[in-house]
């Protein structure tokens, strides 16, 4: 664990608090597809993300669900702590996108390293700033763009977070993600693929232009 943490968490933490995330967190790898946390699930730990890729996801009382963000190497969910610290259920689904390592960190200690270390405070700040504005950009997304260009951008992200630019992805993946309709997925995808932005394959999509 301690290895996986120096990887990137060495350059934003002092030494005792890694230190101190070796002695109390959790190590769990997960695969592809995983449930990281549920929605109404009670939060007793944060993950620190190791490795990977956590696909976060808001439902709506008819249980239709959309993705909000994606959380990465060195992100962590900073909705979880506010959940931690207050006792209450977690509003978002996480589902891994891929293989992923994370460390979980026990609420208790989430609160004492607040008061304990600056760059915990920083980190969780920064944590907060970063979702924040990508809600605010999930939220435009739905309200000004047009749904061939939130299409294009949803698979350009993906491709960043996958690092790869060849995704095995299912029409009716995209729609579920997208909160739309297979039929409309596949027409808007074909729509692309005569722009010249995508190529379409059996399961697979190949984006050419980031």
């Amino acid at each position: 664990m301690r290895e996986k943490l120096n990887d990137y968490y060495s350059e934003i933490f002092e030494k005792e608090l890694l230190d101190e995330i070796v002695n109390f967190g959790m190590f769990r790898g997960m695969k592809s597809g995983e449930t990281l946390i549920d929605i109404g699930d009670e939060m007793s730990h944060v993950p620190l993300i190791l490795n990977g890729a956590v696909k976060i996801i808001r439902e709506d009382s008819k249980g239709d669900d959309i993705v909000v963000y994606f959380l990465e190497k060195g992100d962590t969910c900073a909705i979880s702590f506010v959940n931690c610290i207050y006792s209450s259920k977690s509003m978002f689904r996480g589902i891994t996108e891929k293989e992923t390592e994370a460390v979980f960190v026990p609420v208790e200690k989430v609160d004492d390293w607040l008061k304990k270390y600056e760059t915990w405070r920083r980190f969780i700040i920064d944590s907060y700033h970063v979702r924040l504005i990508e809600m605010v950009e999930a939220i435009d997304s739905l309200a000004f763009m047009k749904l061939d260009d939130r299409l294009h951008k949803f698979l350009t992200d993906k491709v960043k977070i996958m690092k790869d630019n060849v995704l095995i992805i299912t029409h009716q993946e995209i729609a579920d993600d997208l909160n739309t309709s297979r039929v409309v997925v596949s027409r808007l995808l074909k729509q692309l693929e005569n722009e010249g932005k995508i190529k379409i394959r059996r399961n697979r999509i190949i984006i050419d232009k980031i």
